[in-house]
């Protein structure tokens, strides 16, 4: 099959096009003929080495997390999918920019996904769910997201508003439309926070989820009170400073089935800011490491 793959840790340009042996599905797992995949946060700091010391990988290693496309095998104990559903998902930590990937957790994308926007959906929806998990019952509650345009940030939005949740987010000014249009109360990051925020939620703020590359920790259990009711995706560091709680995807589901509800009663629409071809593999995860927004690549 022709994929991605990188045969040394470094810059983007360390990504070239080449065959590759198929994958097959095994036990509890179905592979798809991909679509479209998209590039991750966790994807660029694989493929840059950063975490070769902790979790090492067997070059050459495909990139991907996640991938939308229709299912052309199904492994042993799977029954309710079939060869022919038009899936979106998730494989293993690195393995999905190819012709053809291995998916464990999957759901039906919704009609009124784009195929990009399913492949934006995956590990963004199931990192939100995890975290808003870990926050318990939004229901009548005032959430503050960090970073509330990007692709987990405005999943989460989604996924608490319509849990009943009031949502404020902050982002950059020209992100405000945006935000308002998905029903987020917007504001800006950066010093003076706690006062915008008291403005915009004169009742208080119940939770908070830290979903941006920002110092902001601090700033959102101080808005909180309350170290249960704050959790983050990206500064386990931070986390452990202050006894909050960094939360991590799982392979899961369930989420993703959530997010096809929601996909399919137009309550979530995924964000993709950029589309690329996999000939673009080099762009794609220059545009995603410069914090661009979302990168899908697409394949035909």
């Amino acid at each position: 099959m022709r994929a991605a793959r990188f045969h040394s840790y470094g810059a983007p340009d360390v990504l070239v096009i080449e065959d590759a042996s198929d994958p097959h599905a095994r036990e509890g797992s179905i592979r798809i003929k991909v679509h479209a995949t998209s590039v991750n946060p966790i994807d660029v700091i694989l493929r840059a080495g950063h975490l070769a010391q902790f979790l090492p990988m067997a070059l050459p290693v495909i990139p991907g997390r996640d991938a939308v496309g229709v299912v052309d095998e199904v492994g042993p104990g799977v029954t309710d999918t079939h060869v022919g559903d038009v899936v979106f998902g998730l494989g293993g930590v690195s393995d999905t920019t190819a012709e053809f990937a291995v998916l464990t957790a999957w759901a039906a994308v919704p009609e009124r996904w784009s195929t990009a926007q399913a492949a934006a959906a995956g590990l963004a929806s199931v990192t939100a769910g995890v975290a808003l998990d870990a926050l318990g019952d939004l229901n009548g509650k005032t959430l503050l997201i960090e970073g509330a345009s990007g692709a987990v940030g405005s999943a989460a939005a989604a996924f608490a508003l319509a849990a009943g949740a009031t949502v404020i987010g902050t982002g950059r000014e020209s992100n405000h439309p945006y935000l308002q249009s998905l029903g987020v109360r917007p504001t800006t990051y950066g010093p003076g926070l706690a006062e915008r925020v008291a403005v915009l939620a004169p009742g208080g703020v119940g939770a908070a989820l830290h979903s941006a590359p920002s110092d902001s920790l601090s700033d959102l259990l101080d808005i909180v009170g309350d170290t249960s009711q704050v959790v983050t995706v990206i500064d386990g560091q931070g986390a452990a400073r202050l006894g909050l709680r960094k939360v991590d995807a799982r392979n899961d589901s369930a989420l993703l089935r959530h997010a096809s509800a929601l996909g399919r009663d137009g309550l979530y629409t995924p964000r993709v800011d950029h589309e690329l071809s996999l000939d673009d593999i080099i762009e794609a995860h220059t545009l995603a490491e410069n914090g661009t927004g979302k990168v899908v690549i697409t394949q035909p």
